[in-house]
């Protein structure tokens, strides 16, 4: 806290961020806020007190909205304004054309946050009434209250690689959907071969056992022990290049091969339910062959970027899981500080305190699901191999005082994760032990003497 004016940190950053938007909403200009769709775009062309200088309702796509902009700059200079600050929610991509077209008219352009849309319909009339009209002057006015933000500018690089994350989001569910579906068939009509390996759809050895099974077996596993088990093995084996593996776990695949005998199951869905299989191990296997492209993609954005060394060099931490996470954040440096990065990302404590009452403290997750998820899967990765992130663990469910729980200790674990990411990346400085740690050289000494 500042010693002469009482401003906290927090308090100067809200300053700038408003002193921000005050200059692109300026007092000369009028705002023209867009309720954005498909094929029909709403508009209503207002003041700073919320009036409603014009409407304008067309029937077109939003990247042909260059004439609706053209309106409402000549009934802006009518009514006496200098020009108009464009605003919208962000919806889709149509947001983006929108963008673009306002930038292109050198107009100003600020986004709305549907969640404040939202809450804004309920408190205008408590009613819930939902009209697009009624939408657009809602936003007119959210913007005129500095209740909007700038949207991210993204360059190609960053755009590319914010659009890979999105392509490999969809296909991690792909691939997981597909292995839950191989696991939930099998339970139903042959569970003797999910008792084969501690975690069959991580073994390959399992799953070329099993793919060798349900190319030949026309419903009846039990027709491969005519092969014996060297035949079965050798079957087996010609399967692992597909899984890329090499060699054969014999004792999987003994286990398979005596597997292959038991009735169990549903017997009247075994045919369809293998035979199905079968199609979902080629979808599996075609999906992570195009998820590994777009990994290897992403990578080499990085490189594009000159971050891959610089997010490598956070130990338990690869270059894909990092690409990941700048996926969703776009450019570190568009955030104040590695604390706005957490909160976008949900991650950050939520206080419930009002004078002595102290309530439970929980996650926000007012934020970004997928950087939230990216964030939590990396620091599971992170944690066994990184010192610094492991110490921090032990210390804040062992210590005395405010003492948290295992699953408390990971989210603070992955804000961490977060905070090292935006430092190295928009200081460009590789990742430091000691000063990770929050003992950097320079307050050594000051660590010292309060030793």
């Amino acid at each position: 806290m500042a010693k002469r004016s009482g401003l906290t940190r927090g308090d100067r950053r809200r300053n700038n961020r408003i002193a921000v938007l005050r200059a692109l909403v300026r007092e000369d200009r009028a705002i023209l806020a867009i309720d954005l769709g498909e094929d029909k775009q709403v508009a209503a062309l207002m003041d700073h007190d919320g009036r409603v200088l014009g409407r304008r309702t067309m029937l077109v796509k939003a990247h042909a909205l260059g004439g609706l902009l053209a309106w409402a700059a000549g009934q802006a200079a009518r009514h006496g304004y200098a020009g108009i600050v464009v605003g919208c929610e962000p919806t889709g991509h149509r947001w983006r054309s929108v963008m673009g077209l306002a930038d292109a008219a050198e107009m100003g352009f600020v986004c709305v946050q549907s969640l404040a849309v939202h809450l804004a319909r309920e408190a205008d009339d408590y009613t819930r009434d939902k009209t697009d009209h009624k939408d657009a002057v809602l936003i007119g006015r959210l913007i005129a209250r500095l209740d909007c933000y700038l949207p991210e500018r993204a360059d190609a690089d960053w755009a590319r690689l914010r659009h890979l994350g999105a392509r490999r989001f969809r296909l991690v569910v792909e691939t997981v959907a597909c292995g839950r579906q191989i696991a939930d068939l099998l339970s139903c009509c042959w569970p003797a071969a999910l008792a084969c390996a501690a975690k069959p759809l991580d073994s390959t050895t399992w799953l070329a056992c099993l793919a060798a099974t349900v190319d030949r077996c026309a419903g009846d596993p039990a027709r491969l022990r005519r092969l014996g088990r060297d035949g079965f093995f050798a079957a087996a084996r010609g399967q692992l290049p597909r899984f890329g593996a090499e060699r054969l776990c014999h004792r999987v695949a003994g286990r398979f091969f005596d597997a292959l005998a038991d009735r169990g199951g549903v017997g009247a869905q075994r045919r369809g339910g293998l035979e199905r299989v079968r199609f979902l191990l080629d979808d599996w296997r075609a999906a992570l062959a195009r998820l590994d492209d777009v990994e290897q993609r992403m990578v080499d954005v990085l490189d594009t970027l000159g971050l891959t060394d610089l997010a490598a060099s956070i130990p338990g931490v690869s270059a894909v899981g990092a690409a990941v996470i700048l996926a969703e954040t776009g450019d570190p440096a568009r955030f104040a500080s590695a604390r706005s990065v957490v909160k976008h990302a949900g991650l950050n404590p939520s206080e419930n305190t009002s004078a002595t009452f102290r309530g439970l403290t929980r996650v926000s997750r007012r934020g970004r699901p997928g950087l939230r998820a990216a964030a939590w899967r990396a620091m599971w990765g992170a944690l066994p191999h990184n010192p610094v992130l492991a110490d921090k663990f032990t210390h804040l469910t062992t210590r005395e005082r405010g003492r948290l729980t295992p699953a408390q200790a990971r989210v603070a674990c992955a804000a961490a994760l977060l905070r090292w990411l935006y430092a190295i990346v928009t200081h460009r400085r590789a990742w430091d032990a000691t000063i990770a740690a929050g003992a950097d050289d320079a307050s050594r000494p000051a660590l010292a003497a309060a030793a």
